[in-house]
């Protein structure tokens, strides 16, 4: 679940940076308040990275889709933009989940000795 989260939240990184420069374009936006806001969500992207599996982590990363769907008041394309990182952070926790299950029966089905496997002398 880590890596497919990790890779979400680097993509929102990336689109939280150009829709900061577009919001500078706002003349009701001081540069100040833009930057302030968008590094605060820049930063919070790349920790969440480390803590995504951690409890809370995957909470905190829904708040931040959130965010990122209402920042569309003041960058109109954001609605979009959000909706669709919102499916991906979803689709990242959901098949992210799935492939750990999978990974730990692999891993437990590899430890237990088969039919088959010598028995040690």
């Amino acid at each position: 679940m880590r890596t497919l989260c990790s890779s979400t939240l680097l993509g929102e990184f990336f689109v939280i940076g150009f829709a900061a420069l577009v919001a500078m374009k706002d003349p009701d936006l001081s540069m100040g308040t833009v930057w302030t806001v968008s590094g605060i969500a820049m930063v919070l992207c790349v920790l969440l990275c480390g803590v995504v599996t951690r409890p809370g982590g995957v909470v905190l990363g829904w708040a931040l889709q959130i965010a990122l769907v209402a920042s569309g008041f003041v960058v109109p394309v954001m609605w979009f933009l959000g909706v669709v990182f919102a499916a991906l952070w979803w689709a990242s926790v959901h098949f992210g989940r799935k492939i750990d299950a999978a990974k730990a029966r692999f891993a437990a089905q590899a430890a237990q000795p088969g039919p088959s496997s010598p028995d040690p002398v």
